[in-house]
């Protein structure tokens, strides 16, 4: 099963664009890792947060892959160039639900 993960990094405005470098750089060595299907870095419309995205092919893939990372020197630590705490989320693909309850989105027109 498949395995993303988001992280919501709010970093200070004095390192905003440090903060994009380190992120990207993370993003960069993490797609190199066998079984990252994607990874992405981006930035709030706001410009107030840089956002990772990566997918994975399985829990231990992400494992895996972060372990590699760390390995390789990328920096995953919470520090002062932070203005609040990340968030950080995993996800799962949802349960496909029985046919019987499936959703129908309503059009528009």
């Amino acid at each position: 099963m498949t395995v993303g993960f988001v992280g919501v990094h709010y970093p200070h405005p004095t390192h905003f664009d440090d903060f994009i470098a380190r992120v990207q750089h993370a993003v960069d060595v993490l797609r190199t890792t066998p079984s990252c299907l994607s990874a992405a870095c981006w930035v709030t419309a706001e410009g107030e947060s840089v956002v990772s995205t990566a997918q994975f092919a399985s829990d231990e893939a992400l494992a895996a892959s972060f372990a590699a990372a760390h390995e390789a020197g990328v920096d995953f630590a919470y520090d002062e160039r932070e203005r609040l705490p990340r968030q950080v989320l995993t996800l799962r693909p949802p349960p496909v639900l029985p046919e019987e309850t499936s959703v129908t989105m309503p059009t528009s027109g």
